[in-house]
């Protein structure tokens, strides 16, 4: 991949990568340790005292680039400018002629696995220049993020965390998987732990109305926890925020509709006075390809109207979540999966199933657009029309037997159009996010977007289509994020910022992973700095567990 001068365009910069098909072949940086491989600790951590020089930046506030000399001491940036005019001088010097330095990226949507130690080094995630991601998203969190935290100090983890309290998580703690709107005294307990969440330092409120049991909540259920979590300004001056994987992006099964989804996410948000961003925003199904201009026409009204509502995007066309979520309407998981699969039982109950399951999967494209990532053998990698035919059944008795017995992770093949992502990812409201999870040792097929994310997005809408400049698509992935979050001392290149910083070379620097051969890790970040130590150097992983919980300040 060359790096010319070209024209400016909106939202560009006259650096623009271009990326040859044969660099897609290249090979990734060298893992010093394996995804799955937690590194030993190392006895002594030495001070950072480094001078890159001859830089390309992009600082990330979407500016065109420049060339400086910047300096690191510790954990913060000390230096950005002429180090020979300041006649500055560290410990190590680094040339970077021809490399592009950004601040690390923000993953807006992330599901590292930090509950088991093969997802503590998160490499997958490192290899593309993320420094930072943010979890407890989809209405999923720990309710104890004190303990979550002290563990993660405890252990070391590979990138920075950011956290929200979950309202699904705290739902079930107190209601599980009940179909009906709390008691006083349940909504009290739920303010509660909401409380608790934003204590132990959570930016802000999750929900996933998509999924049970956040969809079994009325608006007003969850304005009531939002209200507690505004409670907590970030900084003491900034609303919190509410991230929020809306009721219906356009393929849920007798939803309310996208637009109305989207509309009821931003009265949440503004009724509970925090700060709205959609996660993964798009619009799902064939119906909805070529019309993501209405979604974001309603945020940018929003916007207009002065309430504060951004969005963040995977470039990827297939989404993953559980075979439950996409085959099993939310009346029948009511109560948890015992009485579900006791509903199955039941023949009436199964034969409004075995039309209603189809029904749900003919919005996503039919059996042959649902690609199991589940670990197992006998699923791995095949559809779910592939193993409806191998157990010689009907698709919809196929999956109750599934669902029998557990709750499969599946990928659902072209939900998205690339159309509607393009457009999406020129809006100035609009960060990034992977929405990857670690994967399972054993698991041959899983969703890339954990592996691929970020230069996949930059290859797509930068290179090859010319639909954002250079400079946009880094501001999406760290100032914009940044500043989203209040994040008041990561995001930017900056002196006196945490020095969270990625140096890839623009000629190597692309995703690998494929849906056919997803374990590839993305190449060409060559330095990466986490709280200013070295998770990769000369592009090997180092194995430093660098990262930390940042709470809210």
């Amino acid at each position: 991949m060359n790096v010319e001068r070209v024209e400016s365009m909106p939202g560009a910069t006259p650096l623009r990568w271009r990326i040859p098909a044969a660099c897609l072949m290249l090979a990734g940086v060298t893992a010093a340790c394996a995804p799955g491989d937690a590194p030993e600790a190392e006895a002594e951590i030495v001070s950072t005292s480094v001078l890159f020089t001859g830089a390309t930046v992009i600082d990330g506030s979407g500016e065109a680039s420049f060339v400086a000399d910047v300096a690191v001491e510790g954990d913060r940036i000390t230096f950005v400018g002429d180090a020979g005019a300041a006649d500055l001088a560290l410990r190590d010097t680094i040339p970077l002629d021809g490399l592009l330095l950004t601040p690390g990226f923000i993953d807006m949507h992330s599901h590292i696995n930090v509950d088991e130690p093969y997802g503590l080094p998160a490499v997958e995630f490192l290899t593309q220049g993320i420094t930072t991601g943010v979890i407890g998203v989809d209405g999923a969190s720990s309710t104890d993020l004190a303990a979550l935290y002290a563990d993660l100090e405890a252990s070391g983890v590979g990138k920075n965390l950011v956290s929200y309290i979950g309202h699904g998580s705290v739902r079930g703690v107190v209601m599980g998987m009940d179909n009906r709107a709390p008691t006083a005294g349940e909504l009290d307990e739920m303010r509660a732990l909401v409380r608790k969440g934003m204590e132990d330092g959570a930016f802000g409120l999750s929900s996933g109305l998509f999924y049970t049991p956040g969809y079994y909540a009325e608006a007003d259920e969850v304005i009531e926890l939002g209200r507690v979590a505004a409670e907590y300004p970030i900084g003491g001056e900034h609303a919190p925020v509410y991230d929020t994987h809306d009721r219906d992006l356009g393929a849920s099964y007798q939803g309310v509709g996208y637009h109305n989804s989207i509309r009821e996410a931003i009265h949440i948000g503004a009724e509970s006075g925090l700060r709205t961003i959609f996660s993964h925003f798009n619009a799902q199904g064939a119906h909805l390809y070529g019309r993501a201009t209405e979604g974001a026409a309603i945020i940018d009204s929003a916007r207009a109207e002065g309430i504060e509502v951004a969005a963040a995007q995977h470039v990827y066309t297939s989404t993953m979540s559980s075979l439950r979520a996409y085959t099993i309407p939310r009346w029948a998981q009511s109560g948890g999966p015992e009485q579900m699969v006791r509903r199955f039982a039941n023949p009436d109950t199964a034969r409004i199933l075995d039309v209603q399951t189809m029904e749900m999967l003919e919005i996503r494209g039919g059996p042959e657009k649902i690609v199991f990532a589940d670990a197992r053998p006998e699923f791995n990698g095949k559809t779910l029309a592939d193993v409806a035919t191998e157990r010689d059944m009907p698709v919809p008795e196929a999956v109750r037997e599934i669902m029998s017995e557990s709750n499969p992770w599946v990928m659902n093949r072209d939900l998205y159009d690339v159309e509607n992502t393009r457009y999406l990812a020129t809006m100035p409201w609009m960060m990034t996010c992977t929405d990857g999870g670690t994967p399972d040792p054993g698991a041959e097929i899983v969703h890339p977007r954990v592996y691929g994310g970020f230069p996949k997005k930059i290859k797509d809408f930068v290179d090859r289509d010319g639909a954002i400049g250079l400079p946009f698509a880094i501001r999406s992935m760290s100032g914009l994020a940044a500043d989203f979050l209040r994040l008041d001392d990561r995001g930017y290149i900056r002196e006196g910022l945490v020095a969270d910083i990625a140096i890839m070379d623009p000629e190597r620097y692309t995703d690998r992973a494929t849906y056919n051969d997803p374990h590839q890790l993305s190449e060409g970040v060559v330095h990466l700095l986490v709280n200013g130590r070295f998770a990769i150097r000369d592009d090997e992983v180092t194995g430093e567990l660098a990262g930390r919980p940042l709470r809210r300040p």
